[in-house]
């Protein structure tokens, strides 16, 4: 660098030169205490603002990856802790604050208060499903738990009006405020005594400590033993309560609380139409059906074509008796001569065949034994001899052996 160029920098030369000296360490991890202005939550997922106080600003960054935590979503005008640590924005040369925590100011007890709250009410099961009641299909009387003031009232009834006309019971509650808890329990359990179907539980937005009459145990339990289905519509939509986790369902807002409660007649209106079309389709079937089988049976019992049946069915017995009176004179033939056989079989081996051709059989008495050799008589034995014609009876005076083959 030349004598008369020693010490210029160029612009980014001393914005590097100012960050190192402002993020040396000194304004790392800081806390500060401001207001919200200016907020945006950009697509990105990282979150701008500026916050101030009567006197002063500052720009802030958080990016996303500590906004993950983030327990509430950030909204101008509030109060808050922050803590971050200084940075240079290079491209514009402005100091902002990097934020990594935020914490709303003055109420930090509250939620941990909140926290310690669910975590118990948790472990008790009283935000399990098994727990949870269903809607009415058709509810014909609503209960709605809300202040008398304020624009909840006229949104749930505008969309009742609009989506499915029912009769409506207001229990004026207290909705914020020392005694709002109190008030709430006592519309519950005052509405449980009534005859309407379910219960809408709802208020606007509005901060914690706006809130946080739905953040107090007696209202949960009460919310618990309510043996009608309570709809919660606390807040707006990013606003979490106790009472949401307790209740049946959870709305995100009051009007989306009456269109969860009630049907819309216009869809019913259609379904109705669509199921009036399927029904109209479905007996013209059955009609034209019904109508094909009345034809079919008429001409099955014409007189005519009765006749012809009856005609093809007796001729079909002729032809099945003549069929077995053959079939019974084949096996009686088969029979006869299966017979004829055998009897001729037997008759070659009959005695009565032996005796007709001369011959005779001797049997020894008493022992009334067929004599087929001489050993077998002794001399003076008595014998029978049977030939052709009878029988004759003798007496052994002798025997004398021959050798006939």
């Amino acid at each position: 660098m030349s004598g008369d160029q020693k010490g210029i920098y160029t612009v980014h030369e001393f914005t590097l030169a100012v960050k190192g000296i402002l993020t040396g360490g000194q304004f790392n991890d800081v806390w500060i205490r401001g207001e919200i202005s200016n907020f945006k939550n950009h697509t990105s997922g990282h979150r701008y603002f500026t916050l101030k106080d009567k006197n002063s600003s500052l720009q802030c960054v958080m990016f996303k990856w500590h906004g993950q935590n983030l327990r509430f979503e950030l909204e101008h005008g509030m109060k808050v802790l922050i803590l971050g640590d200084l940075d240079v924005y290079e491209q514009r040369g402005q100091y902002q604050l990097k934020v990594r925590a935020i914490r709303p100011d003055g109420i930090g007890e509250l939620y941990k208060a909140f926290e310690q709250l669910k975590n118990k009410l948790a472990m008790e099961g009283l935000f399990s499903p098994e727990h949870k009641k269903a809607l009415p299909r058709f509810p014909k009387k609503i209960g709605i738990a809300t202040s008398e003031t304020g624009a909840v009232l006229h949104d749930i009834l505008t969309v009742l009006k609009r989506r499915y006309p029912v009769s409506v019971l207001f229990i004026p509650t207290m909705m914020q405020g020392e005694s709002a808890a109190g008030s709430i329990v006592h519309s519950i359990e005052l509405l449980n005594r009534t005859d309407v179907d379910l219960m809408i539980l709802g208020r606007g937005g509005g901060s914690l400590e706006d809130l946080w009459a739905f953040n107090e145990e007696i209202v949960a339990r009460a919310i618990f033993n309510s043996k009608l289905t309570i709809i919660s519509a606390v807040g707006h939509e990013t606003d979490f309560t106790i009472a949401d986790f307790v209740a049946d369902i959870r709305a995100p807002t009051p009007s989306a609380a009456a269109e969860i409660a009630v049907p819309d007649r216009q869809e019913l209106y259609n379904q109705v139409m669509r199921l009036r079309e399927l029904l109209i389709e479905r007996q013209r079937r059955n009609i034209h059906d019904s109508s094909l089988r009345i034809d079919e049976l008429r001409r099955s019992v014409d007189p005519r074509l009765y006749r012809e049946k009856l005609s093809d069915h007796m001729q079909y017995l002729d032809d099945l008796a003549q069929r077995q009176v053959l079939s019974i004179e084949r096996l009686l033939e088969t029979r006869t001569s299966q017979f004829g056989a055998c009897t001729g079989k037997l008759d070659a081996v009959s005695p009565l065949r032996t005796l007709s051709r001369g011959y005779s059989i001797a049997i020894k008495y008493p022992e009334k034994t067929l004599v087929q050799w001489i050993s077998e008589v002794e001399k003076n034995d008595v014998i029978q001899i049977l030939v052709n014609d009878g029988k004759i009876k003798c007496c052994v005076n002798d025997k004398e052996e021959c050798k006939w083959k």
